[in-house]
């Protein structure tokens, strides 16, 4: 399980959710072998003068992935690689945050995650 929030500038960004989601999910897909289909992604798109980040041109994008622990740091660096190898956008654009937390602390369906039968696997 991965869920994934995108923060960038309104006037940038409006228009490209779809091909930031696509890119995130596909080395989503990669990295960890996520399912295709477990896409769960929001868009947090700020006026220009709610987003303040020094040192940062209008492009700015912040890549936040909450996930299940148990991925080891091999696989954490694998994501990020990927996200700035596949994006084509400037590096210095671009930063990826990884915040991961035991599945006891999720509620899924109904009930809590680590009581959850989960088709992938999340060590890897």
């Amino acid at each position: 399980m991965a869920q994934v929030k995108v923060f960038g500038r309104r006037d940038v960004w409006a228009g490209r959710q779809r091909e930031v989601s696509d890119l995130v999910q596909s080395c989503l897909v990669s990295a960890w072998g996520l399912p295709e289909e477990k896409r769960f992604h929001r868009f947090l798109l700020l006026d220009a003068d709610d987003f303040v980040c020094p040192q940062r041109g209008e492009r700015y994008l912040v890549i936040e992935v909450v996930c299940f622990t148990g991925r080891s740091d091999d696989a954490k660096r694998a994501l990020i690689r990927e996200i700035y190898a596949r994006s084509g956008y400037d590096p210095e654009d671009v930063e990826i945050t990884i915040i991961e937390m035991p599945k006891v602390n999720w509620g899924i369906r109904g009930v809590p995650a680590d009581e959850l039968a989960l088709p992938y696997n999340v060590e890897v």
